[in-house]
């Protein structure tokens, strides 16, 4: 019998510290680019997004994630220099986030380039799609900033046939990236990266053997708010696939899910502290 391992460290993000085990965290997303998968898209419109973003907190949003770049399936990744776009969009929004807002702020960006600046406008999280594959550097810089990232293993570019086990491998190379570059062991989460590159299949048995990314001992953030695989199974456009993201965060918090990256925030606090109440005993919503 393999001796247990130890409780997982807490990760200070900001003036926020993610006590992992104790109950699941809440993302709240807010897509700035005009050609967002699930019709969301700000686009450049400030006090949008701001509103956007202190409702998710008031609705109890842990942290909130702000991209500039659409990741929808069939869209090529832009070149790690194109970083003026997203920019322009980006760090307006995260400058007046990191004044107005309580919770972190998290930049969905594969590029160096895009974190460096928005890390230096406010935001205390990387969260890297593409797990250091497209852009190393953004290891070197969450260790000199101290920051937390996010690993995501993404298929798009090599479909996999066996999934879990090409996951674990995928994540593994690049915890090791990070851990080399001097990144904290406490700062780095995974990501199975829900849809990129996998087939209904593989994103379904994603969820259901979650609890095998245990094996890497760091956090499991759990993306698949209004994914197509949910739309696939119901036959819903991406606006009305609430309830089946519903079902696979409690789902995916019976299988180890630290943490939720979601579209409809107060509907899947909700599932998540009914979940923690059945899978964490914890019966109070702090």
């Amino acid at each position: 019998m393999k001796p247990a391992k130890s409780p997982l460290a807490a990760t200070r993000c900001g003036n926020t510290e993610f006590r992992w085990g104790e109950r699941t965290y809440v993302m709240g997303i807010c897509n700035l680019s005009p050609d967002s998968f699930s019709g969301d898209g700000l686009g450049s419109d400030i006090e949008a997004t701001v509103a956007q973003a202190k409702r998710m907190v008031a609705e109890g949003a842990d942290i909130i994630d702000v991209g500039g770049e659409s990741t929808r399936p069939g869209t090529e990744p832009e070149s790690i220099d194109a970083i003026d776009d997203e920019l322009r969009l980006v760090i307006p929004a995260i400058e007046r986030l990191a004044r107005e807002i309580p919770v972190p702020i998290s930049i969905d960006t594969y590029k160096s380039g895009v974190a460096r600046r928005t890390v230096k406008a406010g935001a205390s999280m990387i969260n890297d799609i593409w797990g250091l594959k497209k852009d190393p550097r953004l290891a070197d810089l969450a260790a000199e900033a101290g920051v937390p990232i996010i690993l995501m293993s993404n298929q798009r570019d090599a479909p996999g046939e066996d999934i879990m086990p090409e996951i674990i491998s995928d994540l593994e190379r690049g915890i090791n990236i990070a851990l080399r570059a001097g990144v904290p062991e406490a700062n780095i989460i995974v990501d199975p990266g829900i849809g990129f590159g996998k087939s209904l299949e593989q994103n379904l048995e994603i969820i259901r053997r979650l609890a095998e990314l245990k094996s890497l001992n760091r956090p499991i953030l759990l993306g698949t708010s209004r994914k197509s695989a949910i739309g696939l199974v119901l036959d819903l456009p991406a606006d009305q696939r609430r309830e089946g993201t519903a079902a696979t965060v409690a789902i995916g918090i019976a299988n180890g899910a630290d943490m939720m990256r979601v579209h409809d925030v107060k509907q899947m606090v909700r599932v998540c502290r009914m979940s923690d109440a059945i899978i964490r005993r914890r019966l109070t919503g702090d």
